[in-house]
């Protein structure tokens, strides 16, 4: 004797070896032995043979029409062998019987289940719209099926092009345009990345990876809501300087200029002057909102979108020839000792008188213009000769701040590098399109003009954090608990020490109009400047706010993806550059070994860190030169091979020089993480029995 029975949602037949009153042995055709209730068996039988059942019910079941077993049936209660004998005869044998129950079972839509090999026929209205929404899945998976065969054939359709990115990086999985591109990449056998592209879905490099970007972080896009932006407070005293801004050429959003009084009185001030957006623009209003929802300028190279609207930085920014609104911080120094005196803040209208681009004046104010009054430089604009005398005593300055810096440090800043400015031919400060020429040209890192301003923001930037701190005004802070390997820059509300650069406490608040941590910083810092001991009663944010972590939270983010696209972006444009002219071989500082990947190089006159197959024994710091193999402009990759050593092995005094951070600053391409899943079990259907 046989039996028919169902366990976990399969049909299983097998050959009785003893029953019970609730239960009974059954050994399957593996001859694996299973113990089953006796509710669980739904037919005995002497023959066919198990297997051979099984199969001829699932024959049967395949001719079932549904719609006419649907007549047939009661509409109270039945069992499945009620309805064979209805539908196919009185003296329906076992296998129409099996293939009846399989049929059943594999229509939940026509039939419910009601028991063990019970059912109840569905109400008419809800059969309709059952097999409607079945209807309508086989419209899509004919959907599917066509785009997925466009695909594979090189062709991408409509649909799939216009939700490319959604597809690659935030996919809804059950959307017909996923399933496509999951199916071809099945079907042709290829990676979906590498099927897109072959498919024309993607324009072209650069347009992926700005796409992409805009995707992640400006979905709704880049352009500002029509917004009017408050004007500056007209009561503000005006400033008895004569300041001037050091900026690079491409810099519209001026945040900050320097004055000097006093020179050969023995008693000199410095004045940092900060655009003061924050005097006009409300916590709150609707610009606040604009800037919480950008939260900083995203740069690029031959682009960059800003934090706000031009028309609104236009009001506020530094511009020469006018007196706009500023925080100004006058620090006064021993003209000999350099030893501080006073420090006090002010809200003020500044006149700006000059615009410096350092880009222009980096080849006149040298070390040694500024160390020997004889010395003459054909072309020095006069504005930049008049304030020779000032730029002295400020780089003069800096050296001595920078110092100071360093003994708190422990050891001195080391950056060999220069910074490298890109620029781009054919686009006029339009959104590039990728064809662009691109320049790469270098700036010494630390040159005077740099050094001056970097410096004069450190003395902003910690001044005025401590200051917050020792008002109780909460602001945003960056610090590093130590220069140890690993321990990062944090964001915090605390005022605690920055190790790596040297002070006691570091705000951001020098940087305004392109990053949101400064427009709230300078809102806490003017509450400071209004008020006094009772800043903290007055200011916008009060101690332990809620909204200033919320703040720091989506300002390191954002931060981190726009300072992540500006790297990739100088990456791609660097690749382009070696095309552009035809640059094959590099000589290379090297890293570290990167383990089966070879060794980790940096370019030395470019801004390009590869890996390259080469001895994975060659030093740190040691020289070599490599040549250049295939580039993929999809992942910013590039092969490389070392051919060469340049130094002496045996003499390390020909090494490179590698910075402290030399590894944290470099982008190395490595593959891109798509959200597209080719190896996902496919969901069986609901309507599939498992016999």
């Amino acid at each position: 004797m046989h039996a028919l029975f169902e366990d976990s949602g399969k049909f299983l037949a097998g050959r009785i070896l003893s029953e019970a009153d609730a239960s009974s042995q059954i050994e399957l055709g593996t001859g694996k032995r299973v113990k089953v209730k006796a509710a669980h068996i739904l037919l005995k039988f002497d023959k066919p043979e198990p297997a051979a059942l099984i199969a001829e019910a699932e024959s049967i079941a395949a001719t079932v029409e549904l719609d006419l077993a649907w007549e047939f049936a009661p509409e109270e209660e039945f069992g499945f062998a009620d309805l064979a004998r209805d539908y196919f005869s009185d003296s329906a044998p076992i296998t129409q019987q099996a293939g009846m129950l399989f049929a059943l079972y594999g229509a939940p839509h026509y039939f419910r289940r009601a028991g063990k090999g019970r059912f109840k026929k569905a109400p008419a209205e809800i059969l309709q719209q059952a097999l409607a929404a079945i209807e309508k899945k086989k419209q899509i998976q004919a959907q599917i099926d066509a785009w997925a065969q466009e695909l594979v054939a090189g062709n991408c359709p409509q649909p799939i092009r216009e939700q490319l990115y959604k597809i690659l990086f935030k996919p809804d999985k059950n959307a017909p345009e996923y399933k496509a591109v999951v199916e071809a990449s099945r079907n042709a056998q290829k990676a979906p990345l590498e099927l897109l592209q072959a498919a024309g879905a993607i324009d072209s490099a650069y347009q992926f990876h700005w796409k992409r970007f805009l995707f992640e972080n400006f979905p709704k896009g880049t352009r500002f809501p029509a917004l009017t932006a408050p004007q500056p407070p007209a009561d503000l005293p005006l400033a008895e300087v004569q300041a001037y801004s050091i900026d690079d050429s491409m810099t519209t959003e001026i945040d900050d200029a320097l004055s000097v009084q006093g020179l050969g009185t023995g008693t000199v001030t410095l004045g940092i002057h900060i655009a003061a957006p924050g005097l006009a623009i409300q916590p709150g209003s609707e610009l606040d909102k604009l800037g919480r929802t950008r939260l900083s300028t995203v740069y690029m190279p031959g682009y960059k979108i800003t934090m706000l609207p031009d028309e609104v930085v236009q009001i506020y920014t530094l511009d020469e020839g006018r007196a706009n609104p500023a925080v100004s911080l006058y620090v006064t120094y021993d003209e000999q000792t350099l030893e501080v005196k006073d420090k006090v803040t002010k809200l003020e209208r500044v006149p700006v008188v000059v615009n410096f681009r350092h880009d222009r004046l980096d080849h006149i104010v040298t070390e040694e213009w500024l160390a020997d009054p004889a010395l003459q430089v054909a072309g020095t604009p006069p504005e930049l000769a008049e304030r020779r005398e000032e730029l002295v005593f400020l780089h003069r300055l800096a050296k001595h701040l920078k110092k100071g810096r360093e003994e708190v440090r422990g050891k001195p800043e080391n950056f060999s590098r220069p910074d490298y400015t890109f620029r781009l031919e054919g686009n006029d400060g339009n959104e590039p399109d990728g064809s662009e020429t691109v320049s790469i040209t270098t700036r010494k890192r630390g040159a005077p003009l740099d050094l001056i301003v970097a410096e004069a923001a450190i003395v902003a930037n910690s001044t005025w954090g401590s200051w917050m701190a020792e008002l109780g005004v909460p602001g945003i802070y960056r610090s590093q608990a130590s220069m140890a390997p690993g321990v990062k820059v944090r964001m915090s509300t605390k005022a605690l020490p920055h190790a790596g650069i040297g002070v006691k406490s570091y705000s951001w608040a020098t940087s305004p109009l392109r990053r949101y941590v400064d427009l709230v910083n300078q809102w806490q810092i003017i509450a400071c400047a209004r008020h006094g001991a009772t800043a903290a009663l007055a200011a916008p944010f009060k101690p332990k706010d809620a909204e200033l972590f919320g703040i720091i939270s989506s300002f390191d983010g954002a931060y981190s993806a726009y300072n992540g696209y500006q790297q990739g972006m100088e990456r791609f444009w660097t690749l382009k550059y070696l095309e552009q002219n035809g640059i094959t071989e590099l000589d290379c500082a090297v890293i570290k070994d990167n383990g089966p990947n070879g060794i980790l190089v940096r370019a030395d006159t470019l801004p390009l860190v590869i890996s390259v197959v080469g001895s994975q024994d060659t030093p740190r710091g040691a020289r070599v030169r490599v040549k250049l193999g295939e580039i993929d402009e999809i992942t910013l990759d590039i092969h490389g091979t070392v051919i060469e050593r340049l130094d002496d092995p045996n003499d390390t005094s020909d090494d490179a020089p590698l910075d402290d951070a030399a590894e944290d600053e470099d982008t190395v391409a490595g593959p891109i993480a798509i959200a597209v899943d080719v190896n996902e079990a496919e969901s069986s259907g609901a309507d599939n029995p498992q016999p």
